[in-house]
């Protein structure tokens, strides 16, 4: 399959404090922690040679705005599972798992620092 993008690299103000909630979540989502890179917390997609990966770095200036991430699940049900990692690794204004439009089920979240990510899961309508 063809990917889509490459990689995303996520600006937070503390990475010591975001190491947590990302080494929950990341994994979870089917990255594995594969590259050590000083200053960087960064998962490869788990897949064969070069693949997509997530990247955190700090920037004390940071600030969150309105962009969001999605992460793409298999299922309702992954949907939830996921939802109960990312709440127990830190995740705050959370809003379902829900059925959020026809064939649209997700969460919405956000980081320990208001970044805002969702899980989603999506079917023809």
């Amino acid at each position: 399959m063809r990917r889509c993008f490459d990689h995303i690299d996520l600006r937070v103000p503390d990475l010591a404090a975001a190491t947590p909630f990302y080494s929950a979540l990341l994994p979870a989502l089917g990255f594995t922690r594969k590259m050590e890179i000083e200053g960087w917390l960064q998962y490869e997609a788990d897949s064969a040679g070069i693949t997509e990966f997530f990247g955190v770095t700090e920037s004390t200036e940071h600030r969150p705005n309105e962009n969001r991430i999605a992460f793409r699940a298999a299922s309702v049900a992954e949907i939830t599972r996921l939802a109960e990692i990312a709440a127990a690794a830190g995740a705050r204004n959370m809003e379902g798992p829900m059925h959020y439009e026809q064939g649209y089920h997700a969460v919405f979240f956000e980081d320990p620092f208001g970044n805002r990510l969702e899980i989603c899961h999506r079917v023809p309508a």
